[in-house]
């Protein structure tokens, strides 16, 4: 009798480890499923933000070839460049040295481009940004018409833009933006490089980015 006492309290006093044991082994168990399901979490998130990268990189590359086939006939004649989506005009082409006044070569250009352009905007609801540059150089002291050369590239493509709308683009559809000597294209260095910052450049954004920049530039436009 005394030994079947003895063998219930060792059961008795064994059980309570065991019962430790298993929550425990639960515990663990139910940690791992919820590192499993965080890990999932984040490869889904991970494979979302790539599919999405993609699609937005497939959709830059169609906006490019689409308006690479708009411009084809102006871009094969070498007249325009073409660059990640913006459009450049040489300062040569469209105006004389220091003069916001436009040669007939250039507004025949515009002309040419403006039936394309209104197309490409109106099927994607974009704007046209139109941007004056310039090169680094002071303008002379004996110009009377700018300050300097930012006043100069607003000038620039105001004139531009009011040309286009002159010649049929709706002017909701585009605005005048101005830099001067910022954000050159070549090096200031040589007069190479120079001519090749005195430029327009045109490019279309979206509608909402758009409206935000009209307001930015109005006040280089009015100066």
């Amino acid at each position: 009798m005394a030994a079947l006492d003895d063998v219930e309290g060792g059961v008795e006093e064994t059980a309570p480890v065991w019962a430790v044991f298993g929550d425990l082994m639960s515990g663990l168990l139910g940690a791992f499923v919820l590192i499993l399901v965080g890990v999932l979490v984040v490869q889904m998130d991970l494979m979302a933000n790539l599919q999405s990268e993609v699609k937005k990189r497939q959709m830059e590359e169609q906006r490019r070839m689409a308006l690479e086939k708009a411009l084809a006939i102006p871009l094969k004649t070498g007249r325009i460049t073409l660059n990640n989506g913006r459009i450049g005009i040489s300062g040569s082409v469209l105006f004389p040295v220091n003069s916001e006044q436009l040669r007939p070569e250039g507004r025949q250009l515009l002309k040419s481009l403006l039936p394309p352009l209104v197309v490409y905007l109106g099927e994607r609801d974009e704007m046209l940004m139109v941007s004056g540059f310039t090169d680094d150089k002071a303008i002379h002291s004996n110009n009377q018409h700018f300050e300097d050369n930012l006043e100069l590239s607003a000038q620039r493509a105001l004139t531009v833009t009011r040309a286009l709308i002159d010649e049929g683009m709706p002017s909701s559809r585009v605005f005048a933006a101005a830099f001067g000597a910022e954000q050159p294209a070549a090096s200031n260095t040589d007069e190479h490089g120079r001519a090749l910052n005195r430029r327009v450049e045109m490019a279309p954004v979206p509608k909402a980015s758009g409206v935000s920049s009209v307001s930015s530039a109005k006040p280089s436009a009015n100066e």
